[in-house]
């Protein structure tokens, strides 16, 4: 099917509902226990300690959906440390969609690191602080994946919109089936203060958490999408109505630390064409 005929499909489309167990949706990919599902599949736990991190999976590949996870971060001095959640495809040349964060000192604020790759191509960061303890309590973090655009939200606030800019040549990930994938690793080479701040061992093991599931989106298997013509489904056609584009402004003018959109310096021969057409 056509990509174009294939997103026509997909508009007209019913999704499917996932709000299951952990036991039910994902499988513990790495970590030789590290992982743990607990409190009848309702908690999952990803902890690090000097041998080795953790990592986690979803057992279905989605094209398009909105996705919601609760995630309670390392708490106290997490220097050093990367909790990773992210949606990408298998596939060598892939698409990827992130969220990261950069663990901290204790007292200072988390660094949230978002990335969009399409066709293998990432290089599109921007970077945030939280106006909220992460560690203190689970807070939701939220992919939107449709057809015209992504974004990222924290507890229903978007904090970053990538739209399908395709009509000026700018790859966009929609054709390829993406599992949900999150991890907890040792990345004090590059994470706290671009290296300059390591892990501090004596505090492992460091223990992310995780709850709430749910992901409104079309299963992709065998080839096939779950979703199937005849009714249509409010996300995929969804966009920031004038209250979230508020609260998306609110976000970039005051939390915002980092915009590929602004750096100069790192694209010389000229900024990437969507940085112009925002």
């Amino acid at each position: 099917m056509g990509s174009s005929k294939f997103v026509a499909f997909v508009l007209a489309s019913i999704f499917v509902l996932a709000s299951g167990s952990f036991y039910q949706d994902f499988d513990i990919t790495w970590g030789d226990g590290r992982g743990k599902v607990l409190n009848s599949g309702e908690l999952l736990t990803l902890s690090l300690d000097k041998a080795s991190g953790s990592g986690f999976e979803s057992k279905n590949e989605y094209l398009f959906g909105k996705i919601d996870m609760q995630l309670k971060l390392v708490p106290g001095n997490s220097a050093g440390t990367v909790t990773a959640y992210y949606l990408r495809s298998d596939e060598s040349a892939w698409d990827e969609i992130d969220f990261e964060f950069l663990g901290n000192l204790s007292g200072d604020p988390y660094i949230l690191h978002t990335n969009v790759f399409s066709q293998g191509k990432g290089n599109r960061e921007q970077q945030f602080y939280l106006w909220f303890d992460p560690t203190a309590d689970f807070h939701t973090y939220s992919l939107l994946w449709n057809p015209q655009r992504i974004i990222f939200s924290v507890d229903g606030t978007p904090i970053r919109e990538f739209k399908n800019m395709e009509s000026i040549g700018v790859a966009y990930p929609k054709n390829q089936a993406m599992r949900i994938h999150s991890s907890l690793w040792n990345a004090d080479d590059w994470a706290t203060r671009g290296g300059l701040v390591k892990t501090d061992w004596s505090k492992a093991p460091f223990t992310a958490s995780y709850r709430n599931f749910k992901a409104d989106a079309c299963v992709w298997s065998n080839g096939k999408s779950s979703c199937n013509s005849g009714s249509n489904s409010g996300w995929l056609s969804e966009e920031l109505d004038e209250t979230k584009q508020g609260g998306l402004k609110w976000v970039q003018q005051n939390y915002m630390i980092y915009n590929y959109c602004t750096d100069t310096k790192r694209f010389p021969q000229g900024l990437p064409a969507e940085c112009a057409a925002n």
